[in-house]
């Protein structure tokens, strides 16, 4: 084995409980998995809570999901075939998380895009991070929905309605990858408060690619990115903020500015409040 199983079960749970800490995983879910040999993984247990796992709650597996280890009353993730197939699609990928934060599960639950070209430590760490199309848990129909976008510079996924995937050459790796994403989206929701972002130039996300790469990040857009192409999952949290009309239509269809009909509106309101204001005034001289 590559590194002792006893550091590989403390590293499990070291980073079972940083998922915890952080709100990514409510009650029981989500699981994580580390490759510690050609054909051995280490997955977190079913029905466990990842705040507090113990040794027994880590479990050996093989690259075809056998259960190598005995863990007590302790079975293996039903979600581990995912993370298998996962590991068989790049041989590179030794970790793979799969959690809910909260913030990157909303664009999940909206069927949105998380929007590139916007943000320098999210293009570096994260690049472009594909949409999976909802699939059941637990089913290889949700492996099969994701190990198609795993590309060579891929490291997250978002799942439909789900979650979200993670994965890299180290587990403390993957699990920044899913602290960035989740941080990434919560700050794109801030926005909304205050207006749109502003794209970055395709020059500003060539500069950006080319110091990735000198970095020892690969981003396949670094070809395209003069024409454009690293901002192409941007157009749908664009168009999600809402616009302030400048003008509207009256019942003639005669346009009308906004500050006109407001002004329009204020004039036939005058006489009602004036109306209304006497018939108070002389309601009161009466009683008086």
């Amino acid at each position: 084995m590559e590194t002792s199983l006893w550091q590989a079960k403390q590293d499990m749970i070291d980073i079972g409980h940083r998922i915890w800490l952080r709100g990514y995983c409510a009650g029981n879910e989500g699981n994580h998995s580390m490759r510690i040999g050609p054909d051995r993984v280490l997955c977190t247990a079913t029905g466990v809570t990842k705040g507090f796992l113990t040794p027994d709650m880590i479990c050996l597996v093989d690259m075809e999901g056998n259960h190598l280890e005995k863990n007590g009353r302790y079975k293996p993730s039903s979600e581990v075939k995912i993370h298998l197939e996962i590991y068989k699609k790049r041989d590179d990928i030794k970790a793979v998380v799969h959690s809910h934060p909260p913030h990157a599960t909303a664009f999940a639950l909206v069927g949105m895009p998380i929007p590139e070209g916007i943000h320098p430590e999210a293009e570096v760490f994260l690049g472009r991070i594909p949409f999976a199309d909802f699939a059941m848990p637990s089913k290889m129909a949700l492996a099969e929905s994701i190990t198609p976008l795993i590309k060579e510079d891929t490291n997250s996924i978002v799942m439909g309605n789900h979650g979200v995937v993670c994965f890299s050459k180290s587990l403390e790796d993957a699990y920044f990858k899913l602290e960035i994403l989740d941080s990434y989206c919560r700050v794109l929701l801030l926005t909304k408060s205050l207006g749109k972002p502003k794209l970055l130039t395709n020059d500003q996300m060539q500069e950006l690619l080319e110091v990735k790469e000198s970095f020892g990040g690969k981003d396949e857009r670094l070809s395209c990115v003069a024409d454009g192409c690293a901002s192409g999952n941007s157009d749908a949290f664009f168009s999600s903020f809402e616009e302030t009309p400048s003008a509207m239509c009256n019942s003639n269809g005669k346009v009308v500015k906004t500050a006109e009909k407001k002004a329009a509106l204020s004039r036939n309101l005058e006489p009602l409040v004036a109306e209304i204001t006497d018939q108070i005034l002389k309601t009161l001289t009466n009683r008086a």
